[in-house]
């Protein structure tokens, strides 16, 4: 065709002339979705130059079109619009648009009719100028998936009503990942709202609410008034679980770790994982066979194997203490181990289900922590599975303006992008079709995706609460409301898929199966072995003997590779010149400082096959610019892990710096810890006190998983700890509170003043066979102090001593007063008394305060049975530190008729003083009373 005729039809072409405002709007509309125009426009508008200017003239926007039609002439074709068809056109697409960002606002989605969603005008013909004139009119449907280009906007409409206003509540347009939304816009369209199921599955999906229904009832006459935080109204959780481990199952997962807190627990113990009812029974009986601590039947956890059509499952459910969502970073930890276990990357071995109520997800920060690990290099898993079991009520708190700041509970989610569904409990249908879609949707794109059961509670918070005193309108409701299992009953009875007999004979079997007590999961299979292998670690004593010898040759070997880099690697300055003196300490040409001593502990253990796992907000380089495990490129930013070259067969060593959270990490490292005993899994504060920030980790499980739960854990923390005059926030690691919650032998607690004793204290926190915490004072200016150094031959003893006695010459027959210390206190009392020339005076460095070390303390004492004056020296304020905690363990250790006195800070409310000046007034002063006589 000529040049002019090419030039006439691009004038009376849609891409210019009259129809210049449809396609601007078109555009508009490309601009906030892609998806939501036709392909062939989505096409051209792609080819448009991107421009940075906000602010582009029409005129420009016109001319980008007008080449880019010249340059799809033959491809695109077309006649003119009129100007009404042309803006109808656009208003239709529009409508299509509104339905998928706000369809989920009209969606029926509560099973009790309470919700007063908002009326979105957006949604309505009339907001489009689209009025019944046109129902019978033909519109090109866009990117809508109803299996044609073009339909009558009666059909349209129908179509986005059932898509999108019916059980199921699509949240996804957040989603930045256009592949992502055209991935769940074909799932969610093609189907119309109505998902198909063969007749057997939804037998099966009935047979599964049967079960969830009859627990309860079985329960509630078996038990009356006792404590189970029912599943009632929120039955659909058993089928929807099920589901997840079947989809998961048939991608070729091999283990579901799910974390949950108590209400349906015992449900989804019994009817999902397996867990024999008359062992349920017999808790509620109040029946022990065990002698540790234990824990109330709503907070245990279990392990199982599930058939499915991929192979079996193996099933976790992870302990859970009250403190609801915390259990959400342990389960991706457990799952990160098992992954890396299985040297799987992407996750497509392992799925992490975490399962909250619609109170705590939105009120619990830990949930927003979790969330922000999904995608990092150290913490992701491939993306989870989150339920929502959606009561509409927290214990008493209903009122959305009192529960939360955002219109859904699960609005916390959208900070990571993650498509959320919300479902109606009462459409089983629904509920099994949104199960299927979130398992896929995570294999596929490897994130994280929400579930928004939407249910109620049949009964108060517990079964002895009373909820009408707080929500009577909405338990008038429940009262009348039928369970889920009639609902489903008489669905699909109407469909003549059951008989009313067939639903009777499955409540009755349900029943006669709990009498009997056995396992009533048909799926349930005799478990495989999954997990590493603990038997190793079970009822091990304390002071087990392991072999940690080494010699000074390995250690000259393992300094070499750790101090090697690559050709051309250039180093900062001042890391250069410590990595020029680890040289000459490997070498032996000078003795180690703190960095080296605990470089070498972590590449011995990985030449011998034990794996290490360090995080910590700064742990690579190390906040006080002592580790340097991972180096940077000056050139090109490139890192460098020399402890991951030690030897070609040697263990993983991973060193990650964390996210800015304490308590989700230290939770997903504690997961980790739990699931892979092979591991040494190390958790570093960038500053000591910063754990307080991960309390509920600490009290709830490091200090007491193995008596609550026989869990076995060998989580070390490094908290660094020392009064260096810098003020209050940074000086204490909280000694006292690890001391307060120390016994039966459930952790370690140590204060190491040397390379040698990090040495051997790391490597036996590996190499014996227990696996229990290890809480390290690690140091700040011993990093590089001058009289904390070690030599080669001391790393080599292959012994950390829990005490270490006077090393200084002193004649023990003129020792008149014992200073016992533990720390960085031990450098100052010991230059203070040189000073002083003071040959009487003995100090005894306490290096590991509990379990306290009472054999070896007596050995040491043994050359001061004469002496009757013995003094405790802390750094801290008298009702911190270790006095309070441990005096009873000094007063036993000391000679009969001896007196134990106290030197140290007065007692105060806040750790440290503000001033650098009293700092030194203070610390001169607890000095010298520790050494005065």
């Amino acid at each position: 065709m000529q040049e002019g005729a090419m030039q006439a039809w691009i004038e009376s072409s849609p891409l210019a002339g009259g129809n210049a405002a449809y396609v601007e709007e078109l555009f508009e509309l490309f601009l906030d979705d892609p998806n939501s125009v036709p392909a062939e426009w989505r096409e051209l508008f792609q080819q448009l130059p991107a421009s940075e200017d906000a602010d582009v003239k029409h005129s420009e926007i016109r001319e980008q079109f007008r080449a880019a039609a010249k340059a799809k002439y033959k491809q695109v074709g077309g006649g003119e619009l009129t100007s009404e068809e042309a803006e109808k056109q656009v208003r239709v697409l529009q409508l299509i648009n509104a339905y998928r960002f706000r369809g989920h606002q009209h969606a029926n989605l509560d099973p009790l009719g309470l919700w007063k969603q908002e009326t979105v005008a957006d949604l309505s013909l009339s907001h489009h100028n689209l009025g019944k004139e046109d129902l019978d009119k033909e519109f090109n449907v866009g990117s809508l998936q109803i299996g044609k280009e073009t339909a009558k906007l009666s059909e349209i409409h129908a179509a986005l009503e059932s898509i999108y206003c019916g059980s199921i509540g699509a949240e996804y347009m957040h989603i930045v990942s256009t592949k992502e939304k055209r991935w769940i816009q074909q799932r969610l369209e093609t189907q119309l709202g109505k998902p198909s199921f063969s007749a057997e599955e939804r037998k099966r999906a009935l047979k599964e609410l049967v079960a969830a229904d009859g627990l309860e009832k079985y329960l509630g006459s078996k038990f009356p008034g006792a404590k189970r935080f029912s599943l009632e109204g929120g039955d659909a959780l058993v089928p929807l679980l099920k589901s997840l481990i079947r989809r998961a199952g048939e991608a070729g997962s091999k283990e579901v770790v799910i974390g949950m807190a108590h209400r349906g627990r015992l449900n989804v113990l019994v009817n999902v994982l397996g867990k024999q009812p008359k062992e349920l029974f017999d808790e509620f009986a109040g029946k022990s066979s065990t002698d540790k601590a234990g824990d109330v039947k709503y907070h245990m956890g279990f392990s199982s194997d599930f058939e499915t059509d991929g192979g079996n499952v193996h099933l976790a459910l992870a302990f859970n203490p009250s403190h609801l969502e915390i259990v959400n970073p342990v389960v991706m930890g457990s799952v990160r181990a098992r992954m890396d276990r299985r040297g799987c990357k992407d996750g497509s071995l392992a799925l992490p289900i975490t399962i909250h109520g619609d109170a705590a997800i939105a009120g619990q920060g830990i949930v927003q922590e979790t969330f922000n690990l999904s995608q990092t290099r150290a913490y992701g898993v491939g993306g989870s599975v989150r339920v929502v079991v959606n009561n509409q009520v927290g214990f008493t708190t209903s009122k959305q303006e009192d529960a939360r700041s955002t219109q859904y509970c699960t609005d916390i989610a959208k900070m990571v992008q993650a498509p959320i569904f919300h479902v109606n409990a009462d459409d089983p249908e629904a509920v099994l079709f949104v199960a299927q879609l979130a398992v896929d949707y995570r294999n596929t794109f490897k994130r994280d995706v929400v579930i928004d059961l939407v249910c109620y509670r049949r009964h108060g918070h517990n079964e002895a609460d009373e909820p009408n005193a707080t929500q009577p309108l909405m338990y008038q409701k429940i009262k009348k409301h039928p369970v889920p299992r009639e609902i489903y009953a008489q669905r699909l009875i109407s469909q003549n898929i059951v008989k009313e007999s067939d639903v009777k004979e499955l409540v009755s079997h349900y029943r006669d199966a709990l009498d009997v007590g056995e396992c009533v999961v048909d799926e349930w299979r005799p478990m495989e072995s999954h997990s590493s292998d603990w038997a190793s670690f079970i009822d091990k004593d304390w002071d087990a003997e392991y072999d940690a010898s080494i010699t000074v040759d390995e250690l000259k070997e393992l300094g070499k590779k750790v101090t090697t880099l690559p050709e051309g690697f250039k180093l900062n300055s001042r890391v250069n010149r410590a990595y020029d003196e680890r040289v000459k300490m490997a070498a032996g040409e000078r003795d180690l400082d703190w960095g080296m001593g605990e470089t070498l502990a972590y590449a011995s253990l990985v030449k011998a096959g034990q794996a290490i796992r360090l995080t910590g907000q700064d742990c690579g380089r190390g906040t006080f610019f002592h580790r340097h495990a991972v180096l940077h490129n000056q050139t090109d930013a490139e890192t460098y892990t020399p402890l991951q070259h030690v030897a070609d067969d040697q263990a993983p060593a991973e060193i990650y710096d964390s996210v800015l959270s304490e308590a989700a990490v230290m939770a997903f490292e504690y997961g980790y810890a739990t699931a892979e005993p092979h591991t040494l899994v190390m958790w570093e504060a960038q500053f000591g006190d910063f754990a307080n920030g991960a309390q509920v980790v600490i009290d709830q499980f490091l200090s007491s998983g193995e008596q609550k739960w026989g869990r076995l854990c060998g989580l070390t923390l490094l908290l660094p700890h020392g009064y260096e005059g810098q003020g209050p926030e940074h000086s204490s690691a909280r000694l006292e509170r690890f001391l307060q919650l120390s016994a039966d032998h459930n952790w370690s607690v140590c204060i190491p003043t040397t390379p040698a004793q990090v040495f051997n204290m790391i490597r036996r926190q590996q190499l014996r066979p227990v696996r229990r915490p290890l809480i390290v004072m690690t140091p700040k200016s011993l990093l590089r102090h001058p009289e904390a150094v070690s030599s080669l031959e001391d790393l080599a003893e292959g012994v950390f001593h829990n005490v270490i006695g006077e090393t200084d010459a002193l004649d023990s027959k003129k020792v008149k007063r014992v200073v016992f210390c533990s720390g960085k206190v031990y450098y100052d009392l010991v230059a203070a008394r040189r000073k002083a020339k003071q040959d009487n005076v003995a100090i005894v460095r306490v290096e590991q305060l509990y379990p306290f070390p009472h054999a070896e303390m007596a050995e040491v004492l043994k050359e001061y049975q004469h002496v009757e004056d013995f003094v405790w020296c802390q750094e801290e304020p008298q009702n911190q530190g270790a006095w309070y905690s441990s005096q009873h363990h000094f007063r036993e250790a000391i000679p009969s008729g001896a007196r134990l006195t106290y030197a140290g800070r007065a007692a105060s409310s806040s750790p440290a003083v503000g001033y650098a000046s009293v700092h030194k007034e203070q610390q001169d002063k607890l000095v010298n009373e520790a050494l005065s006589i």
